[in-house]
């Protein structure tokens, strides 16, 4: 099993530390590539447009983020990490995040996102961790992907070495039931209703003629338009 482990903060924090607790008891070492925002994505998307309206390559920060996007295309799991900044996730995130506007099921979506699973982590020393989460699983589910668990802790520490032992034990076993949960839907993921009717419903729109023609020529090429679901491809 390949994990991508995809960092809203440079610092190895509680969030962290947990994201890579979890990756750990997937797989080993080699297999966990690690991504630090805004450390290996620095750039805010400028709002340019040209991802979705003609092409990702012409985004002006592709150098940065093509080689992050290649590390998701290759990893099985996804597991992103943020901690909580006023209720809600870090800036680098949401920034990193921004980029991706062209993967979304009403533009440009890849086949391969319907086939993985994903986590998002946020902790607090006190509140917004859910939010926190739900500001990338918005994300997710709109890039295809099937599965995404969220794990929103109250660690009550600003610090790892803060947390308590009670609650790392907490931690410990929570992590080991979303590893066996992973593992059990390793290849099986199902893509459900809700995704599914979306899909459909674009589908009648880009064979309308679309939002623009870069989208309208990729859903032909991947047969979208015709009989091809990408969950099944």
């Amino acid at each position: 099993m390949k994990v991508a482990l995809i960092n809203g903060q440079n610092h190895k924090g509680s969030t962290y530390n947990i994201g890579k607790k979890l990756a750990l008891k997937l797989t080993g070492e080699e297999n966990i590539k690690e991504v630090f925002l805004p450390r290996d994505m620095p750039k805010f998307c400028v709002g340019c447009t040209s991802c979705f309206m003609k092409s990702e390559t012409l985004c002006p920060h592709y150098e940065l983020v093509h080689p992050i996007d290649e590390i998701i295309h290759e990893s099985d799991v996804l597991i992103f990490t943020t901690p909580t900044y006023v209720y809600h996730s870090s800036g680098s995130m949401k920034a990193f995040l921004d980029h991706f506007g062209y993967r979304w099921l009403v533009h440009r979506p890849e086949a391969v996102m319907f086939k993985k699973q994903a986590v998002c982590i946020s902790t607090a020393a006190g509140g917004g961790m859910k939010k926190a989460c739900k500001d990338i699983k918005d994300s997710l589910d709109f890039w295809g992907i099937p599965k995404t668990y969220i794990y929103a802790k109250a660690v009550y520490a600003v610090k790892w070495s803060e947390v308590s032992e009670k609650v790392k034990a907490k931690i410990e076993k929570k992590t080991d039931v979303l590893a066996r949960k992973l593992k059990k839907h390793e290849g099986k993921t199902r893509v459900n209703l809700k995704s599914r009717l979306y899909f459909y419903g674009i589908r009648l729109a880009q064979k309308r003629g679309g939002l623009n023609k870069a989208d309208v020529d990729y859903w032909n090429e991947q047969g979208y338009n015709d009989k091809v679901r990408p969950w099944k491809s």
